[in-house]
This record gives C-alpha cells, sequence and structure tokens, in this order.
C-alpha cells in the first residue's frame, strides 16, 4: 500500500484556523472591492442627477435675460426687482463649488419669484404673447428643475446614509469621501406659500 498521511489534531486545527483565515480574507477583499465600486457609481449618479439640474439651470439662465428685457418694456420703473435678478443670475455664473452654486440658484428662484409678484401689476405685460411664451417656458423649466432636484437629493440621500454607516463608513474614510450638499431652500420666503390672484 502507498503512504497514508496521518495528521495530528493540533495539525487539523491549524489547516481549518489557516483555511477560515484565508476564507475570511478573501471575504474582507470582496466586500471591500464591493463597497468601494459602489460608491464609486454612486459618487457617479450624484454626478449625472447634478449634470441633470445644471441642464435645466443653464436653460432657465439663457430665458432669463429675454424675459428681463420684455418686462422691461412695461416695467420701467420696477428696476430694483430686475437688478436682483440680474445680480443673481452673476452669481449664479460665478459660483465655483456645488455648494455655491445652490445658495446662488436659490437666491435666483427668489429673484425671480419677486418678478412674478410684478407681473401681477401689469394686466397688458401679461397679454403680450412673447411675455407669456417666455413665462411658459420658464415655467415648464421650473417643474423640470424641481424633479431633477429631487433626483438628485435621492442620489445624493443614499450616498451620504451609505457613506455615514458601518461598516461601509470605513472604507468611505480610506477613499477619503465628503458628504454631498443637497438642494436645498435656505429663503424663508420661498417656503412661503404662494399667493395667487385671478
Amino acid at each position: 500500500m502507498g503512504n497514508i498521511l496521518l495528521l495530528t489534531g493540533g495539525e487539523i486545527a491549524g489547516i481549518v484556523v489557516g483555511a477560515v483565515a484565508a476564507v475570511l480574507i478573501v471575504a474582507y477583499i470582496i466586500w471591500r472591492i464591493s463597497t468601494h465600486n459602489k460608491f464609486v457609481r454612486m459618487l457617479n449618479q450624484c454626478d449625472e442627477a447634478w449634470s441633470t439640474i445644471d441642464i435645466y439651470l443653464k436653460k432657465r439662465f439663457d430665458l432669463i435675460p429675454n424675459l428681463v428685457e420684455t418686462v422691461k418694456g412695461y416695467a420701467k420703473h420696477e428696476h430694483e426687482t430686475l437688478t436682483r435678478i440680474a445680480e443673481a443670475r452673476a452669481m449664479v455664473n460665478a459660483a465655483s463649488s456645488s455648494a455655491d452654486r445652490i445658495e446662488a440658484e436659490a437666491r435666483l428662484t427668489g429673484a425671480l419669484r419677486g418678478m412674478r409678484v410684478m407681473v401681477e401689476s401689469y394686466p397688458e405685460l401679461k397679454a403680450n404673447t412673447n411675455f407669456m411664451s417666455l413665462q411658459n417656458q420658464l415655467t415648464s423649466i421650473e417643474g423640470e428643475l424641481q424633479n431633477a432636484r429631487k433626483y438628485y437629493n435621492a442620489n445624493v440621500r443614499e450616498f451620504n446614509i451609505k457613506r455615514d454607516s458601518f461598516p461601509s463608513s470605513i472604507v468611505a474614510n480610506k477613499m477619503r469621501l465628503e458628504k454631498q450638499p443637497l438642494f436645498t431652500v435656505d429663503s424663508d420666503e420661498e417656503r412661503k406659500n404662494v399667493k395667487v390672484q385671478f
């Protein structure tokens, strides 16, 4: 007969411990790679969501000068409101980070709401077809922006939860991932109910 290899109890225990350790190490490596890739995917989803917002913000940004010029013809003495819109638009253009951009866009949204209130004072402006077309485009863009902000915030919320939850926070810290900012309304004025008059 051939040689039979006999193992002692200590040797068997050593092999079992080594096998368990090898399985745990492989499982940790797989988890670490999977968690890293999940964070990469989530960051890309946040970027994509921000890009969608950016597209609608750009459309709104480009529409505003036409809207302001149309309103100027009717509302010559409403200089302050139109100036606030122009200043807010310039802030958007100068924003360098997502957080700055979110703040600037909130300010621009507030300024545009001021123009809507001003328009109520000019019935002939509300009947102007150019103004109505621009106003409808702006309303449509605002609706799309609202949906894009919801999508962005949902992605950011999921990312931030994953980033802050244990044990994935270990990988997030190694990757030096920062908490992503939510797109929020900082103005108390914007939180008020909108006054609708007919």
